[in-house]
């Protein structure tokens, strides 16, 4: 009794790697389509959350004359690089004109994101590029968002990203916010994490 038991458990654990292993694919290749956005606030503060906010704010509006003639991601990511010291200049324009003293930093760089749902679309926990701005000393609660496609996917409408995307990525980001999967995906990058 106890082989077939056995047998059973590993039948359902081979079973339950099949049906995600797809959805893993889909999910390493979203990673190389997304270019993110992720703004660090100097703390938790009241008045440090809205400068966050008000920079946020700022660098989008800075960024939408760029992205606009992207064709991928790697053509926005050529772009964020190239504007990085003008991406950096508005930030600290922002932060001069709300009467803080603050540094800010803004860097094109792999960060580590947890899953996040929007409306009408998930983006998996994983290691995407981002222009990450830190704000003084970037102990405070964060934003972050997709700068491409589309400046932010709360703006974004399915059909711009089924445009972008390939049928996988796309089956990723329009999935069900209570599938499995995107908690076996935050476990996985975080294990990959670790050895990082």
């Amino acid at each position: 009794m106890k082989k077939y038991i056995h047998l059973l458990v590993l039948a359902v654990i081979l079973s339950g790697m099949a049906l995600t292993l797809p959805f893993f694919d889909s999910c390493e290749e979203l990673y190389g389509d997304i270019l993110r956005i992720h703004v660090l606030a100097n703390s938790d503060s009241a008045a440090d959350q809205s400068l966050k906010l008000a920079v946020r704010d700022r660098v989008l509006e800075k960024c939408s004359q760029w992205y606009d003639g992207c064709c991928d991601k790697d053509e926005a990511l050529t772009v964020t690089r190239e504007h990085l010291s003008e991406i950096e200049a508005a930030a600290h324009r922002e932060i001069r004109d709300r009467g803080f003293g603050y540094t800010v930093k803004a860097e094109v760089a792999p960060v580590d994101f947890d899953t996040r749902y929007y409306e009408g679309f998930t983006m998996p926990a994983g290691r995407y590029d981002a222009l990450s701005l830190t704000i003084g000393e970037g102990a405070g609660k964060n934003w972050w968002c997709v700068m491409y496609p589309s400046l932010c996917i709360g703006a974004a409408s399915k059909d711009e990203l089924r445009d972008e995307l390939d049928d996988g990525e796309y089956r990723v980001v329009t999935a069900d916010r209570f599938d499995c999967r995107f908690k076996l995906v935050e476990y996985y990058e975080a294990v990959r994490g670790w050895f990082r």
